[in-house]
C-alpha cells in the first residue's frame, strides 16, 4: 500500500429504503426476513407486464418541508434524508464550519446515481405536452440533474473539497464510496459524505427493463418475486431509496471521539468489456475486480466472514458472481456467510451498494448476517454458504466482509470492510 494513504473508517450511516425510513427500521426489517415488495398501486402501472415494485416505506415528501421538497428530484429528496441521518449518526450538529470538528474545506460529497432524475424528466415533459411551455417548473434541470443528490447534500453541509458523482449503473454506489475512500486517502479530506440513491419507479423504465427479460413478473406475489440463488429467480425487482456513509480518516475521528463502526479496507476494481447489459457467464471481470481489492490491500482471504452479494435474482448473474467468489478465495469461501438483502429490498440500481454498504457495516457491527429469502429450492450450480431462514451470528476477534456492486456496462465494484 502507498505510504501517503491514511487508514479509513465509517462513523455514520443512514439510509430510507423500502424497509424502513431510516437505518435502523431497515437493519430491523432485514434481519426479520421481510420483504419490502409490493403492488403498484395506479392507472398508469396497470398495463405494463411487470406491477410490482419495491416502493420506499416512507415517502420523502413526508420527511422534507413541502417548500424543499418540490425543488428535488426524488432521488436526491431520498439522499438527503439518508445523509441527514448518517450526519447525525457519526456526532455531527450543524454543517461543516458552524460545527467546529470540520471545516468545510476537508469535507467532500460523493453521492452517486445511476439513472439520476428521470421522473423528473418524464413528468417535466407530460407537463410540456399536456399544459404547454409555460407550465414546465424552472426547477426541472436542477433536478434531472444526476449530480443533484451529491450537490444538494454538499449544498446541507458546505462542502468543499469535492462534490462528485461515479455513474457506473448498478455499481454506482459502491463506486461513490470507493471514490470518498481515495479522496480521504490522498488527504483532498478527512470526511466525505458517500452512498447511493435512485428513484426510477416509473412506468418508462420499468417497460423497458421487463422488455429485456431483466425483470420478474411474479406480479401475484410480490413478497417472493425477488430469490436470488432460487432455481425459480425469473429476474430483478426494482427498488428505490437511498443508503449514505459518513468516512473519515481513522486520525481526524479518534481526535474528535468519535464512535467508529469499522474500517473501510479498499475497492476493488474491474470491467467485463463483454456485453452492455450480460454479465460475463464465467465470472472473470468480477474474479478481477476482486484479485485487484486483494492486491491493494492487506485483506486475506481467511479473514473474510460475511459478504453481501450483489446476487439481483437474475439467472445468469447470480451463478456468475459465485464462480467469481470461488475462483479467487478458493476454499475460503466456504466460511463466507452470503447474504443476498435484494430478496428483500429489490434492486436499487445506483443505490444498491449504498444500502447494501449500510448492510454490510451493521452486520460487521452487530456480528450478524442478514438472511436471504424466499430460496426455496437452491441452484445447485451455487455451491456456497447462503445464509437462509434466520440471521447468522458471525465470529468474535478480527473479521472482514466484503460488498460486491456490479452493473449494466460490465462495471464491477467490490468493497471491503474490518472491524477494528
Amino acid at each position: 500500500m502507498n505510504s501517503t494513504n491514511r487508514t479509513v473508517v465509517v462513523t455514520g450511516i443512514g439510509a430510507t429504503t423500502p424497509l424502513g425510513g431510516d437505518s435502523a427500521s431497515t437493519w430491523e426489517g432485514l434481519l426479520a426476513g421481510r420483504s419490502g415488495v409490493k403492488p403498484l398501486e395506479g392507472e398508469r402501472f396497470a398495463e405494463l407486464p411487470v406491477q410490482i415494485a419495491a416502493t420506499a416505506a416512507v415517502d420523502p415528501g413526508d420527511v422534507l418541508p413541502r417548500p424543499l421538497a418540490r425543488k428535488l428530484d426524488r432521488s436526491a429528496q431520498f439522499a438527503l434524508i439518508a445523509a441527514r441521518e448518517a450526519w447525525a449518526d457519526a456526532g455531527y450538529t450543524a454543517p461543516a464550519g458552524e460545527d467546529e470538528k470540520i471545516v468545510p474545506e476537508r469535507l467532500g460529497s460523493v453521492i452517486a446515481s445511476g439513472i439520476g432524475g428521470v421522473t423528473t424528466l418524464l413528468d417535466q415533459y407530460d407537463v410540456l405536452k399536456e399544459k404547454g411551455v409555460r407550465r414546465v417548473s424552472p426547477h426541472t434541470v436542477p433536478m434531472l440533474m444526476p449530480n443533484s443528490p451529491s450537490a444538494n447534500v454538499g449544498l446541507e453541509v458546505n462542502a468543499r473539497a469535492g462534490v462528485h458523482t461515479p455513474v457506473s449503473a448498478c455499481a454506482s454506489g459502491a463506486e461513490a464510496i470507493g471514490y470518498a475512500v481515495e479522496m480521504i486517502r490522498t488527504g483532498r479530506a478527512d470526511v466525505v459524505i458517500a452512498g447511493g440513491t435512485e428513484a426510477a419507479i416509473h412506468p418508462l423504465p420499468i417497460a423497458a427493463f421487463a422488455n429485456m427479460m431483466a425483470m420478474s413478473k411474479n406480479n401475484d406475489e410480490p413478497t417472493k418475486a425477488s430469490r436470488p440463488y432460487d432455481t425459480g429467480r425469473d429476474g430483478f425487482v426494482l427498488g428505490e431509496g437511498a443508503g449514505v456513509v459518513i468516512l473519515e480518516s481513522e486520525e481526524h475521528a479518534r481526535a474528535r471521539g468519535a464512535r467508529i463502526y469499522c474500517e473501510v479496507l479498499g475497492q476493488g476494481l474491474s470491467a467485463d468489456s463483454h456485453h452492455i447489459a450480460q454479465p460475463e457467464p464465467t465470472g472473470r471481470g468480477i474474479a478481477a475486480a476482486m484479485q485487484n481489492l486483494l492486491d491493494s490491500t492487506d485483506l486475506k482471504p481467511s479473514e473474510v466472514v460475511h459478504l453481501n452479494a450483489h446476487a439481483t435474482s437474475t439467472p445468469q448473474g447470480d451463478v456468475a458472481e459465485i464462480k467469481a467468489l470461488r475462483k479467487v478465495l478458493g476454499d475460503d469461501l466456504d466460511h463466507v456467510a452470503i447474504s443476498a438483502t435484494k430478496s428483500m429490498t429489490g434492486h436499487l440500481l445506483g443505490g444498491a451498494g449504498g444500502i447494501e454498504t449500510v448492510a454490510t457495516v451493521l452486520a460487521l457491527h452487530n456480528r450478524l448476517a442478514p438472511p436471504t429469502i424466499n430460496v426455496d429450492e437452491l441452484d445447485p450450480d451455487v455451491e456456497a454458504d447462503i445464509v437462509r431462514g434466520e440471521p447468522r451470528e458471525l465470529p468474535q476477534g478480527t473479521i472482514a466482509a466484503i460488498n460486491n456492486s456490479f452493473g449494466f456496462g460490465g462495471h464491477n465494484v467490490v468493497l471491503a470492510f474490518r472491524t477494528v
